[in-house]
């Protein structure tokens, strides 16, 4: 055997993992089914313009590991994450927070704020919610439901609120403070030029293998590698013979445009069911860039079915049920290690991803 891993999938699961190993002596090959590296956090550069080809990706992370960790292969940015939500002709600040509510209900003090809401709620006489608008009603009122939560929620997921389960909303953060960053996070930033630089750092050294499915060719790639890290779907490992996981996916429609400023922001959230796409994401702004052209994303949310690019795992009751029967099968396994987003069936943020392969490499290293 030539090698002594096997790394199926080059986002930064694999990346991180491939370098760990690396820096310890071991030989690794890495397959990459598409054209390029970085799974899902590929961004590429046109016209001076980083763009986020899979969706919006920002950086941000409370583990000053993780922040140190990333900041080796980096420079970021002082970007903070202030989107904006567009109901009709009305805009507001998100997360939901002062500005907000000063907005929606001409307010101007937390007290008066929390009132309004408080006596919403109280009208509503939700004590045991039953679906997802129920529970959603029950945290934040009529008028923030109405407007920023109903209609970008049932173009995410496809289906009336009121057919969606109560547990995929658990909370929603109500900020009564002027305060427009949308994360907690100690450290929030964008890669100077882009995340593809990243992969491309850790990747460096080792022998990478573009345009290859490893499930196509498992039978001559095993044979070359004493283990497999496998970050790609733990169902479609194992040819479904479970059953098959459920997944959203995502459609992109990317244009440049002749203006130097389009909507003024980075991310502008569409929250009316009527307008088809949940989001335009408008990629210069994430560099603060001057260029005399722009190019906008629209996004929109669709049904997964096989062939599509999985983005968000389903992760009810029968999904769950169904991903921890592959789970037995792979904690089996001698030679398979599973990791990332599709081989955990978890939707994780970059830093969880960072922090899971760092990990994995204690422990397996």
């Amino acid at each position: 055997m030539r090698y002594d891993y096997l790394i199926v999938g080059s986002g930064l699961f694999g990346a991180v993992f491939a370098r760990e190993a690396r820096e310890r002596g071991k030989r690794c090959l890495v397959v990459e089914k598409r054209d390029h590296i970085a799974g899902n956090v590929y961004t590429e550069e046109v016209h001076g313009i980083q763009v986020h080809r899979y969706g919006a990706h920002i950086f941000h992370t409370s583990d000053k590991s993780v922040w140190e960790y990333v900041n080796r292969f980096a420079e970021f940015n002082q970007y903070i994450n202030s989107p904006i939500a567009r109901y009709k002709d009305e805009l507001y600040n998100l997360p939901f927070n002062m500005n907000t509510f000063s907005r929606m209900w001409g307010v101007a003090t937390p007290r008066e704020a929390q009132d309004i809401i408080a006596g919403q709620i109280a009208d509503l006489q939700i004590s045991q919610p039953q679906n997802l608008e129920e529970q959603a009603l029950s945290l934040v009122g009529r008028d923030v439901y109405e407007k920023l939560i109903k209609g970008y929620t049932e173009k995410q997921w496809g289906r009336d609120c009121r057919d969606l389960p109560a547990f995929i909303i658990r909370r929603l953060p109500l900020r009564f403070t002027y305060d427009n960053n949308y994360f907690n996070d100690r450290y929030q930033g964008i890669p100077v030029g882009g995340y593809t630089r990243i992969v491309e750092k850790l990747l460096e050294g080792t022998e990478v293998r573009l345009k290859t499915d490893y499930l196509a060719n498992r039978a001559e790639l095993d044979g070359m590698a004493e283990k497999i890290v496998y970050t790609g779907m733990i169902d479609q490992f194992y040819n479904y013979c479970l059953g098959v996981l459920e997944y959203r996916s995502v459609r992109f429609e990317t244009e440049e445009l002749e203006l130097e400023n389009y909507q003024g922001n980075a991310v502008v959230n569409y929250t009316e069911r009527e307008i088809p796409y949940t989001r335009i994401i408008e990629h210069k702004h994430f560099e603060f860039g001057k260029q005399p052209t722009t190019i906008i994303s629209r996004e929109y949310s669709s049904e997964w079915k096989r062939g599509d690019e999985p983005y968000y795992p389903v992760n009810d009751g029968k999904n769950e049920a169904l991903y921890e029967a592959y789970r037995a099968r792979a904690e089996a396994e001698n030679r398979v290690i599973f990791g990332g987003r599709l081989g955990s069936y978890r939707y994780y943020d970059m830093d969880r991803v960072i922090a899971s392969a760092l990990e994995l490499c204690r422990r397996e290293l």
